[in-house]
């Protein structure tokens, strides 16, 4: 039965909340039956973008909101904290807004969690917020029975005003695809912790807010940047064929050219999973028009957060919303994940 099958007739499978097609069916059949009835000016929930943007005098107000039921809650390289501020922060960062106005955060626990850990993070949370020049303005606290919650559940949404959006529809032939960082580093550590795979490397999660970063690209090239998306669930896979189809474009992805880290290749090689499949949590995928793309690569590089960018594909007219793959020795389909390989991974 297809994803969407069992999202219209049957229940709901891990993979619907997992980032690729299958999710994004389930969202157009249930949430998105009504997204246009009450009209207003901005981008609502029918664009599936990393948020909404409203009419605001001569600005945006940009909101995003997303959960985090992340297991394990600690991970090398970061925490369920880390992720649910950066991972907001990253949201409004992919329509342009890079200077939050504010947080919120509601937390649900489960009975028994222990108190050592909550305030463990906590202090994530605050150092992730330290890091984006953000602030937490208001929250909820719930506790649910043992046994009926997994632990830890983390809610934050975000809001910021800004002059100009960005969506993840905006492609045009000709232009560039620019990754800022490494694929794949997310999705794999937090694997070979939760299977304790005893890897000989030690693999670590790329989490981090990228707003300075995406700020850097945005000011080297005024009006360059034409797309943005951050590759979580689903990957960079599921990220291109999401801006490509919206878009109304093809890429072509130079394989040779694409940042992954070796410890990464070697345990994707390991575990049977391309990484092109994995979850980031700190990397963005940038459309970019053609002559400003390596200027937007050289800035990304002078941040900490973007030694690793790199000019990785082109957008083509022909074929519009599919991904091809150029190996150097030919070319296939670059196919798209149902859904992240790893379920539970932000």
């Amino acid at each position: 039965m297809s994803g969407s099958a069992m999202a219209r007739d049957g229940r709901i499978a891990l993979k619907h909340g997992a980032g690729g097609r299958a999710m994004r069916d389930l969202i157009r059949q249930v949430f998105l039956t009504d997204a246009d009835s009450v009209p207003f000016e901005g981008i609502g929930p029918a664009a599936m973008d990393d948020g909404a943007a409203l009419k605001l005098g001569d600005r945006w107000l940009v909101i995003t909101t997303d959960s985090y039921v992340i297991q394990p809650p600690f991970f090398p390289g970061g925490d369920i904290g880390r992720l649910a501020i950066a991972g907001t922060v990253n949201d409004l960062a992919m329509m342009g807004a890079t200077e939050p106005l504010g947080l919120t955060c509601a937390v649900v626990l489960e009975e028994g969690f222990p108190r050592r850990d909550l305030e463990r993070i906590q202090e994530s949370m605050r150092a992730a917020c330290r890091q984006a020049a953000a602030s937490v303005v208001t929250g909820d606290t719930k506790v649910m029975g043992r046994g009926e919650l997994d632990g830890i559940v983390i809610n934050t949404a975000g809001v910021a005003l800004v002059r100009q959006v960005v969506t993840d529809r905006g492609l045009k032939p000709g232009d560039r695809i620019v990754v800022t960082g490494t694929i794949g580093d997310h999705g794999l550590a937090v694997m070979a912790c939760r299977h304790d795979l005893g890897l000989d490397t030690q693999l670590l999660s790329d989490v981090a807010p990228l707003n300075s970063l995406v700020r850097a690209a945005l000011e080297c090239a005024p009006g360059a940047v034409t797309a943005m998306k951050d590759p979580t669930r689903g990957g960079l896979a599921s990220a291109l064929h999401e801006m490509a189809d919206k878009s109304g474009v093809s890429i072509v992805i130079d394989q040779a050219a694409i940042p992954i880290r070796q410890e990464v290749r070697a345990a994707s090689e390991l575990l049977g999973i391309d990484p092109l499949h994995a979850a980031n949590e700190g990397k963005a995928v940038l459309g970019v028009r053609p002559a400003a793309a390596e200027a937007v690569a050289v800035a990304l590089r002078r941040h900490p957060l973007g030694a690793d960018a790199a000019v990785i594909g082109t957008c083509l007219a022909e074929r519009p919303g599919i991904v091809i793959l150029d190996t150097g020795f030919g070319r296939r389909l670059l196919n798209e994940p149902e859904g992240e390989p790893l379920p539970r991974i932000c």
